[in-house]
C-alpha cells in the first residue's frame, strides 16, 4: 500500500517503500538532453545537488553551463556521441554557474532516449561522489564494528527477530553468523531470563531509552557452566530518523563476576570471622558458647548447623575429651564416645532436627532426628566419627531428595584437645560450599573450641576455689556464748571467678566470742588461698587470746608476706628482668571480741566496712571503728574501739558485696542495708532473708558474707565473782565459794573435781603471783573458771621429778579438765579451765594410767 511523505524541498511525493531507504542517502539526481544537446527537464534533485532552478538550466548546454573550460572540448564529444546512440559513465568535475572552479565531481549515468518524434536525446542520472563516498566510509565503519568486534553483536529488528549477528556471537553460540537470522532471545536463554530480555528490547525500540549493564545468566549450547553477560541495548534508526531495530552487545563477564563474587565472599567471611571474635565466647557456659557459634553462622555462612559436645565434658569429667594427634587415643578420640547435641539452628521453616545432611545413605544418623540435649554415639564407620578419629574436616554430599545439598563435618580442636562436633548444612539451591568455606569452617570451629575448652577449665578450676573457700567457711550454724548467730554467703555467679571473703565465730576463753569478717582484694584462686591463709591465721591468733589491735597488726605482717619478692633461684630465670614480686595480697577485715558477762564488744578495724548495730526501738547505725589500713599495706597501728551492747540488740558484720554493684554507690547500698533491719525483732533467720531480698543481691558481680549476732549476755545468776585477799587462807574460801555455787547450780557431780582445780590455781595465784586473786565461775554450755591475779609471769606446765614434793598441779589440771589456759590481761594474767556440764551420767573419773602418768 502507498504511502504519502513530504520531501525536503516540501513536495509531496507518492512512496511504496517506507522512509530510509537507500535513495534518501545518496539522492539520485536527473535531468534530460533533447535533440539539440540542451537541457530540456530538470528535477528537483538536480535543484539540489547543482544549486540551480529548473528556469535556469532548461535551454542551457550542460557542457557549456556546468563543466570547467578545459574539459568542454572532451564534453561536446561525449555528448555528441551519446546523441548518436552510445551510453556512457564517468566521473565529471562540475561547477556552478559564474564560478571558476570545479565545486564537486559526480558519478553520471548517460543513457540515449527517444522523443515522441522519434529523435535522439538523453537522460542523464547523477550522483553526488562525495555522498557514495560517506557511504563507502560508513559501510566500512559499521562492518568494523560489527564484524571485527571481540564482542557478542546482534541487530533485532522492529519484530524483535535476528536481523544479523556478528562472527563473536557465532563463535559462542555455535554455526555461522548468517544462521541465526530470525530467531529470537527464547533461542538462547531459559524462559524466564529470556522475557526479561525481550521486555527490555520492547522498552528499548518504544522508548529510545539506552539500557547498559542488563544483566542476564545462561549456558551456552552444549555446556554446562552458567555465563554471566552485561547487555549494552540501544535503538537504532534510518537517516530519516524512523527507527529501525534495536542493537545489542553483550560482553562475556563471568570472570568478573566470579572474581567479584570471590570477593564479596572473601568480605563475607572476614566480617563472620570478626563478628565471631566479637560474640562468640561471651560467656563461660558451654551451651551458650555453642549457641553463640550458630548464631554467627546461621544464616550469614549456613542454612542449617549444629553443634555435639562430648557428654565427659558436660558433666565435668576430669579426663581431657580427646587428644586426636595421639594414634594410641581410644574412647573421646575413636569418635565413638557418647555426645550430646547441645545446640541447634536453622534458616529454613520447617526442618526437623536431624542430620539430614548426610543423606540416608551415608551411614550416619540417617533420617533419625537429634533432639537438642540428646545424648548420643555416632556409628564407628559414620563420617562423624571419622571426623572425630582423624580430626579433618569431611564433606558430605546430600543425598536424592534430602533437604541439604552438601554438609561440613568439622572437628572442635582447641591446644590438640578434642572437645566436640560441629556440622555446616547448606540446603537445596544455594551455593555449594568452596574450599574458602572449608577454611572458614574450620576457624570458626576452632575458635568456639579454644571458648568451650577455656569455659571447661574455668569451671574447673572455679569449681575447686568454690570448694576451698567454702571448706574454710564455719561448718554449718555457729554458736556462741551469750549471741544468736546467723550467717549467709552467696558466691558470685560463674561468669565471674571466686572471691576471698569469708567469715568466722571463734570461741575464745571466759565464754568469749570473736567475730570475724573480711574481704581479699581480688577475684580467683589465688585470692581464696590468700583467704584461708589468713582465716587460718585469725584462728591462731585468737587461741592466743589477743587484743584485736594485736590481731590485726599480727595478720598485716601475714599479708605482706604473702606478697614478698620470689626467691632469688626463681628470679635468676628471668635475666633481664629486675626483681619480681609474687602478686600483692590486700585485705580488709573487722575483728571483733565479746564479752557476754559484760556486754561489751572490742572492734579493731582494718580498711573494712564499719559494723550496723540495731538497738531495740531505734533505727540502725554505723558504729564509729577507726577504719585502718588494709591489711597489707603495712606501716600504720590499728585502734580499738569499746562498745557496750545492750540486750537484745542486733549486731551486723558484712562485705561490700551486699551493699555495692554498678547500679548504684556504695552510699545508697548502705542506706538500703540500714533500712531492711528496721525490725530486728523478728527471727534472726528471717531478718538474714529479708535483708538478702531487699537488698540487689542477684547482680552475681562479687560475693556476699553476712554474719549477724543478736547480743543476749549471761544472765547474773550464770555468773560467780569473788575478790580473795593475798593470804594462804584464801585457798579454802575458794573451795567453799566453788561448792556452794556448784550447788546452786545443780552441779553437784562437778565438785569435788572443781574443788581440787580451784585450789591448784589459787594455790598458784598466791605463790607465784601478785596483788589480791579474782576467783570467777561461768555457767554457759559448758562450766568455765577463771582465776586472776596482777602477775606477769605466764604458768608453765612441766613435767616434775620423782623425787619433787610438788609441780603436778598443772599437770592436774590438764588432766581433769577439758581445756585450760592462760592469758595476758591489761592488769596482770588469768588463769582457766573448763569442764562440760554433766549429763546425767556422772564425770568421767580419771583412770589409774592418768593419775601415774603425772608420776
Amino acid at each position: 500500500m502507498s504511502e504519502i511523505s513530504e520531501t525536503a524541498s516540501g513536495g509531496v511525493v507518492w512512496q511504496s517503500s517506507p522512509p530510509g531507504s537507500i535513495y534518501d542517502y545518496i539522492r539520485v539526481a536527473s535531468f534530460s538532453i533533447g535533440p539539440d544537446g540542451l537541457v530540456e527537464q530538470w528535477s528537483r534533485r538536480a535543484v539540489d545537488l547543482f544549486g540551480v532552478t529548473a528556469e535556469e538550466a532548461r535551454g542551457k548546454d550542460p557542457v557549456e553551463a556546468f563543466m570547467p573550460a578545459d574539459l568542454r572540448e572532451r564534453g561536446h564529444r561525449r555528448v555528441k556521441e551519446i546523441l548518436d546512440g552510445k551510453e556512457w559513465t564517468g566521473l565529471v568535475p562540475f561547477r556552478m554557474p559564474g564560478e571558476d572552479r570545479p565545486r564537486g565531481i559526480a558519478e553520471m549515468y548517460v543513457m540515449p532516449s527517444e522523443t515522441q518524434t522519434g529523435e535522439r536525446a538523453a537522460l542523464c542520472i547523477v550522483v553526488d561522489v562525495r555522498a557514495l563516498r560517506r557511504i563507502e566510509t560508513d559501510l566500512a565503519a559499521s562492518q568494523a564494528i560489527f564484524g571485527q568486534s571481540p564482542f557478542g553483536f546482534l541487530l533485532f529488528g522492529t519484530d524483535l527477530t535476528v536481523k544479523r549477528a556478528n562472527r563473536r556471537f557465532a563463535t559462542v553460540f555455535g554455526g555461522e553468523a548468517d544462521d541465526h537470522r530470525g530467531r529470537t532471545v527464547h533461542d538462547y536463554l531459559g524462559h524466564a531470563e529470556a522475557d526479561r530480555m525481550t521486555t527490555a528490547l520492547r522498552r528499548v525500540l518504544e522508548t529510545g531509552e539506552s539500557v547498559t549493564d542488563f544483566q542476564i545468566i545462561g549456558a551456552a549450547p552444549g555446556a554446562r557452566d552458567r555465563r554471566h553477560w552485561s547487555i549494552n541495548l540501544y535503538r537504532v534508526h534510518s537517516g530519516s530518523g524512523r527507527p529501525i531495530g534495536v542493537a545489542g552487545l553483550g560482553i562475556d563477564v563471568t570472570r568478573r563476576h566470579n572474581a567479584a563474587r570471590e570477593a564479596a565472599n572473601a568480605r563475607r567471611n572476614l566480617a563472620l570471622l570478626n563478628e565471631a571474635g566479637a560474640r562468640i565466647g561471651n560467656s563461660l557456659d558451654l551451651k551458650a558458647t555453642a549457641r553463640e557459634l550458630l548464631d554467627v553462622a546461621v544464616p550469614g555462612f549456613c542454612d542449617l548447623a549444629s553443634v555435639d559436645l562430648y557428654q565427659g565434658l558436660l558433666t565435668g569429667d576430669e579426663a581431657p575429651p580427646g587428644r586426636w594427634g595421639n594414634s594410641h587415643d581410644v574412647g573421646y578420640g575413636a569418635g565413638s564416645a557418647e555426645l550430646r547435641r547441645v545446640a541447634f539452628a536453622s534458616a529454613v521453616s520447617d526442618t526437623p532436627r536431624t542430620d539430614e545432611g548426610h543423606g540416608a545413605d551415608s551411614g550416619c544418623c540417617g533420617p533419625v532426628p537429634i533432639e537438642v540435649g540428646a545424648v548420643h554415639r555416632y556409628p564407628f564407620n559414620s563420617p562423624c566419627a571419622g571426623a572425630l578419629r582423624t580430626g579433618r574436616v569431611r564433606t558430605v554430599p546430600g543425598g536424592e531428595g534430602d533437604l541439604v545439598q552438601s554438609t561440613l563435618i568439622v572437628p572442635m580442636v582447641a591446644h590438640d584437645t578434642l572437645v566436640g562436633l560441629v556440622q555446616f548444612s547448606r540446603a537445596k539451591g544455594s551455593e555449594p560450599f568452596g574450599e574458602r568455606d572449608r577454611a572458614l569452617a574450620v576457624e570458626l570451629a576452632a575458635r568456639a573450641a579454644v571458648c568451650i575448652d577455656n569455659a571447661r577449665l574455668y569451671r574447673r578450676e572455679h569449681e575447686r576455689a568454690l570448694i576451698l573457700q567454702r571448706s574454710l567457711l564455719p561448718p554449718g550454724d555457729p554458736e556462741a556464748a551469750g549471741l544468736d548467730i546467723a550467717c549467709r554467703y552467696l558466691p558470685g555467679t560463674a561468669a565471674t571467678e571466686v572471691g576471698g571473703d569469708w567469715f568466722d565465730v571463734i570461741e575464745l576463753p571466759g565464754h568469749r566470742t570473736a567475730l570475724v569478717i573480711g574481704d581479699v582484694m581480688g577475684r580467683g584462686l589465688r585470692a581464696a588461698v590468700a583467704m584461708g591463709e589468713l582465716r587460718t591465721a585469725v584462728r591462731t591468733l585468737a587461741q592466743l587470746d589477743l587484743e584485736p589491735a594485736e590481731v590485726l597488726s599480727h595478720l598485716d605482717e601475714i599479708a605482706r608476706g604473702l606478697g614478698a619478692p620470689i626467691g632469688a633461684q626463681q628470679s635468676r630465670s628471668h635475666k633481664n628482668r629486675g626483681p619480681e614480686l609474687s602478686e600483692v595480697y590486700l585485705a580488709t577485715c573487722v575483728y571483733a571480741v565479746y564479752d557476754p558477762v559484760t556486754r561489751r564488744c572490742t572492734f579493731a578495724n582494718a580498711g573494712h566496712l564499719p559494723p550496723v548495730l540495731v538497738e531495740p526501738g531505734e533505727p540502725a547505725l554505723l558504729l564509729d571503728v577507726p577504719p585502718g589500713m588494709p591489711l597489707g599495706v603495712g606501716g600504720e597501728p590499728f585502734e580499738e574501739v569499746e562498745v557496750e551492747l545492750p540486750e537484745g540488740a542486733l549486731l551486723a558484720l558484712y562485705t561490700d558485696g551486699l551493699v555495692e554493684s554498678r547500679d548504684h554507690p556504695l552510699d545508697e547500698g548502705l542506706q538500703a542495708f540500714r533500712r531492711a533491719l528496721t525490725d530486728p525483732d523478728r527471727a534472726l533467720e528471717d531478718v538474714c532473708d529479708r535483708v538478702l531480698t531487699s537488698l540487689d543481691t542477684g547482680h552475681g558481680e562479687d560475693d556476699i558474707a553476712l554474719l549477724m549476732a543478736r547480743i543476749q549476755g549471761l544472765p547474773g545468776e550464770a555468773v560467780g565473782d569473788w575478790q580473795l585477799p593475798r593470804e594462804p587462807r584464801s585457798v579454802g574460801r575458794a573451795r567453799e565459794l566453788a561448792r556452794a555455787q556448784l550447788a546452786a547450780w545443780d552441779l553437784d557431780a562437778l565438785v569435788d573435781t572443781v574443788e581440787l582445780l580451784v585450789s591448784e590455781l589459787v594455790t598458784n595465784a598466791l605463790r607465784y603471783g601478785e596483788g589480791e586473786i579474782r576467783l570467777r565461775l561461768l555457767r554457759d554450755r559448758t562450766l568455765v573458771c577463771e582465776v586472776w591475779d596482777a602477775g606477769l609471769v605466764q604458768p608453765r606446765r612441766r613435767r616434775a621429778r620423782d623425787t619433787d614434793e610438788g609441780g603436778r598441779g598443772l599437770q592436774l589440771v590438764g588432766l581433769l579438765s577439758s581445756s585450760w589456759g592462760s592469758r595476758r590481761t591489761p592488769r596482770g594474767k588469768t588463769v582457766w579451765f573448763e569442764l562440760a556440764l554433766p549429763d546425767g551420767e556422772g564425770a568421767a573419773e580419771p583412770t589409774v594410767e592418768q593419775l601415774l602418768s603425772m608420776f
